[in-house]
């Protein structure tokens, strides 16, 4: 990273980390979506944002909602990121009050603080040129500007809002002359034959104070809402939580129209540095590396007279033989087989999936919890199966159903089982029986991941049939 006489110590990245990636299900889904996936390499596009940080840089500071706290503390920690901040959205509320919790954040730690707003699903592929990037914005940051960063295009995109370039106010800064809606084909054609536009990233970077500056004048009753949340936070574990009634006050709205728009102060600093926000299948082939019939192919594929797809098996075989232009997705409860030129429209089949209120719209077959996951294995009327792993010195919440039973096999490491006022340790090969209206708990004491089969059976089986008493991750 080129030094620029700049106090990167300053630096705090904000990462958001929200959204649910519709239009790449099956593989994202609501309650795992795609900025935790390893979707371009063996890390998740999350850890990936984090690799590319330049340097020196304070704790960073991740914006999330409850559904995906665990998710986010665990990638988190995986990547031996200490001090890091995790804020909790009560509620999504857009990225101006976003922005606003962490920039209340930040100032609290440092007067001084620069904001690197970032989103945690976009691929930069050239790090050395993004850190480029950043050396320019930071300096037009410490001046008052509130920078944006503007992709320069490739190709006339219609799914991406763009910026015009106004007059250069400084080594590859420009004042911001217009932000435009996304536009038509014709439209993104001269666009791109101009050269006066860029892609809008959503990527920012800006002195905390001056943007609340900026907020104030132009919507105050966002910044009171955020400072009155923020001054009444809860620590939970890893998190922080502001204050629910106050933040859920505050309007819908996004940074570009709550500031970036109206203020006098925005430049725009273009990067050509291989950025997409992999917003669908075909932008996720464009991306990953493909083979010499222009297939992207990942995990167990057979691909004969089969060019420019993309290919992903996660559970089964796929053999495919004299297609063109297809995206097959296979995962253990999901097939999706897709023209690549139509992926866009994968959103309309989630919709679907919610209007029938299928599961397959917000979970994965296999299911992460804060002390392990479980897989769903089989079901059917009055019966379902999981294969549920715990971690080592991880507990299960105090509870109870009011509809279902439940018969607990080892299948390895050792189970701490609570049944009302008796407890017992369970080792592989062993099993217990859970009645309905039993008040139970299951936790590992030992060094190993706890391994079993779980059967229920009752009348009901949703997890919502769960009566919490006790819970040493907060959930109620």
């Amino acid at each position: 990273m080129t030094q620029q006489n700049t106090p990167q110590l300053s630096l705090c990245p904000v990462i958001m980390c929200g959204g649910s990636g519709t239009r790449l299900w099956p593989l994202s889904r609501a309650q795992f979506p795609k900025q935790f996936l390893p979707l371009v390499n063996d890390s998740s596009m999350l850890q990936d944002t984090m690799a590319r940080l330049p340097a020196l840089h304070q704790a960073p500071i991740f914006i999330c909602n409850e559904d995906h706290r665990f998710l986010l503390a665990e990638q988190v920690k995986q990547v031996d990121c200490k001090q890091a901040t995790i804020l909790l959205e009560p509620q999504g509320r857009n990225t101006a009050p976003a922005v606003t919790l962490a920039a209340i954040d930040a100032l609290a730690v440092n007067e001084d603080a620069l904001l690197l707003v970032l989103a945690a699903d976009h691929v930069i592929k050239d790090t050395e040129k993004f850190h480029q990037a950043v050396d320019i914005a930071t300096i037009a940051a410490q001046q008052g500007k509130l920078v944006t960063f503007g992709i320069v295009p490739t190709y006339a995109e219609t799914g991406y809002g763009y910026i015009k370039k106004g007059a250069e106010k400084g080594a590859s800064t420009y004042q911001v002359a217009q932000f435009v809606e996304k536009p038509n084909t014709e439209t993104a054609l001269s666009y791109l034959n101009s050269g006066d536009y860029l892609w809008n990233s959503g990527m920012f970077l800006f002195k905390a104070s001056r943007y609340l500056e900026e907020l104030e004048k132009f919507r105050p009753d966002i910044l009171q809402s955020c400072q009155a949340a923020m001054a009444e936070v809860e620590k939970d574990l890893d998190f922080t939580r502001p204050n629910s009634d106050a933040f859920l006050q505050c309007a819908d709205e996004s940074i570009d129209y709550a500031v970036m728009e109206k203020t006098k102060d925005a430049v725009v600093v273009p990067l050509d540095a291989g950025w997409s926000d992999v917003g669908s299948y075909s932008a996720l082939w464009e991306v990953c590396k493909k083979d010499e019939q222009q297939n992207v192919i990942k995990g167990d594929v057979i691909a004969h007279d089969t060019t420019n797809s993309y290919i992903h098996s996660q559970h089964k075989l796929i053999t495919t033989l004299g297609v063109d232009n297809l995206v097959i997705i296979d995962t253990p409860d999901a097939v999706l087989i897709a023209n690549k030129d139509k992926v866009q429209n994968v959103k309309d089949i989630v919709n679907e999936l919610k209007v029938q209120q299928r599961s397959e719209a917000k979970l994965h077959r296999e299911v992460y919890r804060p002390w392990g996951k479980y897989d769903s294995i089989d079901n059917g009327e009055r019966f379902q199966v999981k294969r549920i792993t715990v971690n080592p010195g991880a507990k299960l919440s105090v509870q109870m159903h009011h509809h279902r039973a439940e018969h607990w096999i080892i299948v390895s490491g050792t189970a701490k089982v609570t049944l009302d006022e008796k407890t017992i340790l369970l080792s592989e090969n062993q099993s217990t029986y859970i009645p309905i209206g039993v008040i139970h708990a299951l936790e590992n004491p030992g060094k190993l991941p706890l391994e079993m089969i779980e059967v229920q059976s009752g009348s009901y089986l949703g997890e919502d049939d769960i009566v919490r008493f006790e819970d040493k991750y907060g959930r109620t």
